[in-house]
C-alpha cells in the first residue's frame, strides 16, 4: 500500500510542470543572478570610497602621497579635476567622498622635526563615520611611511645603504601582514557564491510549500483522502506517503544547486562555489530543512479550504521566512536587533548551517544544533497537522 501511495505522489509531482520549474529552475536562476550581483561586495578590488587629491605643494613628497593613495584598490580616484571652492563643494555633493588638499609647505613641514602644517581633508556631508576613520587611518599610514623614509635618508650617511634596504620593506605590505579568513585555507577568501548558493538552496527547498499543499487540497476536493480513510489508511501512513517523495525532491534540489554554484556560476565570471569538506553535514542540514519545509506545507494544507488560500498563504510565509532569515538580505547588512530577530525564522537556522559548511569550512559537528532544531520544528508542524487533520476528518470536513 505504501509503495502505491509513493508511486501516486511521484506521478502527481511529475505531472505538474510549473511546480517542477519553480522548484528547480527558479532557485538556479536566483543563484546565478545573486552571485553576479554580489560579486563586487566580496571582491578585494572593489572601490568603496572615492577621493581626489588637490596638490598645492607640488613636491616629490606630495606626488608620492597621491601615488600611494592610487595604489590602494579599495579607493577610487575621482574622475574629474577638482579645484578648491565651489568646484570642490559641487564634487562633494555629487559622488566624491573625500578631498585631500596638500597645502603649500606641507612636505617641508613633514620632513622637519616640528611638523606644524597639516593636510586638509574635506568630506562629503553624508559620509559614514567608520569610512572617515578608515580613510584617515590610510592617510596616517602613508604619512608615517614617508616620515620614516625621510629620517632614514638623513641617517644614510651614518649607516650607508639603510634607506635603500628599508624602502622596499616599507612599501611591501604583504611581507608585513598576511590575512587568513576564519575557517578557510590561507589561499581562499569569502565570495558572493559562498553566500548566495546557501541562501537560495534554503529558499528553494521551502518552495515545496506551494505544490505540496495544493496537491493535498486537490486530493481532498476529489475525495481521494476520503477513499483512503475508508481503506483504513492511518494518518502516519498518509503523511509518510507525502514526506518521502518531497524529501527526495529536496535532496535533488540541494545537489543540483550545489552543481550550479560549482560549474555554471564560473561561466558567468563569478567565483565558483567551494562546498566544504563535509558531505555528512550537507545531508544533515538539508534533511532538517526538508522536514521543516514539509511540516510547514502539511500544516498549511490541512488548515485551508482552497488552492488559492494555500498558494497565497504559502507564498507569503515563504517570502517572510526568507526576508527575516537573511536569504534576501544577508544578515551582515542588517542592524544588530534585526539579526537577533532573524533567528525566529527556520530559514535562518538552515542558512547558518550551510554557511558553517560552505563559508566557514566547518564539519558535521558544527551543524548538529541547526539540524536538530530544523528537524524538531518540522516534527512539531507535522504533529499539529496530524491533529488538525484528525479533527477535521472526525467532523466530516
Amino acid at each position: 500500500m505504501l509503495r502505491a501511495m509513493l508511486t501516486k505522489e511521484f506521478l502527481l509531482i511529475l505531472r505538474d510542470k510549473h511546480a517542477l520549474a519553480a522548484l528547480f529552475i527558479m532557485p538556479s536562476i536566483f543563484i546565478l543572478i545573486m552571485s553576479m550581483a554580489l560579486k563586487d561586495t566580496f571582491s578585494s578590488d572593489r572601490a568603496f570610497v572615492s577621493y581626489a587629491v588637490i596638490d598645492q605643494d607640488q613636491t616629490t613628497i606630495s606626488h608620492e602621497i597621491a601615488s600611494l593613495l592610487r595604489e590602494n584598490r579599495t579607493l577610487k580616484e575621482y574622475r574629474q579635476t577638482v579645484r578648491p571652492g565651489k568646484d570642490l563643494q559641487d564634487a562633494l555633493n555629487d559622488d566624491l567622498t573625500f578631498a585631500v588638499t596638500i597645502v603649500p609647505g606641507f612636505s617641508a613641514s613633514l620632513a622637519s622635526e616640528d611638523s606644524t602644517v597639516p593636510l586638509k581633508l574635506d568630506a562629503a556631508s553624508d559620509v559614514q563615520q567608520n569610512m572617515l576613520r578608515l580613510f584617515k587611518g590610510e592617510l596616517t599610514g602613508i604619512l608615517m611611511k614617508l616620515r620614516i623614509k625621510t629620517l632614514l635618508h638623513e641617517l644614510d650617511p651614518l649607516l650607508p645603504g639603510i634607506a635603500a634596504r628599508t624602502d622596499a620593506r616599507l612599501m611591501d605590505q604583504s611581507s608585513l601582514i598576511t590575512v587568513q579568513f576564519n575557517g578557510l585555507e590561507e589561499s581562499l577568501f569569502p565570495t558572493s557564491t559562498q553566500q548566495s548558493v546557501p541562501s537560495w538552496i534554503v529558499f528553494g527547498m521551502f518552495f515545496i510549500i506551494i505544490p505540496m499543499s495544493t496537491i493535498f487540497i486537490s486530493e481532498h476536493r476529489q475525495n481521494t483522502l476520503m477513499r483512503m480513510n475508508g481503506m483504513n489508511i492511518s494518518i502516519p501512513a498518509l503523511f509518510t506517503g507525502k514526506i518521502v517523495p518531497y524529501m527526495v525532491i529536496n535532496q535533488i534540489q540541494v545537489w543540483l544547486m550545489i552543481g550550479v554554484g560549482m560549474f555554471m556560476v564560473p561561466l558567468l565570471g563569478a567565483p565558483a562555489l567551494t562546498p566544504g569538506h563535509s558531505v555528512t553535514g550537507i545531508i544533515m542540514v538539508s534533511t532538517g530543512l526538508s522536514l521543516a519545509a514539509i511540516g510547514t506545507s502539511m500544516l498549511i494544507a490541512v488548515s485551508v479550504n482552497s488552492v488559492e488560500q494555500a498558494t497565497t498563504i504559502g507564498g507569503i510565509l515563504n517570502i517572510l521566512f526568507g526576508a527575516i532569515g537573511g536569504v534576501m538580505v544577508p544578515k551582515f547588512f542588517m542592524p544588530e536587533a534585526m539579526q537577533t530577530f532573524s533567528n525566529l525564522s527556520p530559514m535562518s537556522w538552515g542558512l547558518e548551517g550551510f554557511l558553517d559548511l560552505f563559508l566557514r569550512g566547518l564539519g558535521a559537528g558544527a551543524v548538529l544544533t541547526e539540524s536538530l532544531a530544523l528537524a524538531g520544528f518540522g516534527g512539531l508542524m507535522l504533529l499539529l497537522a496530524a491533529w488538525i487533520l484528525a479533527r477535521r476528518t472526525g467532523n466530516g470536513l
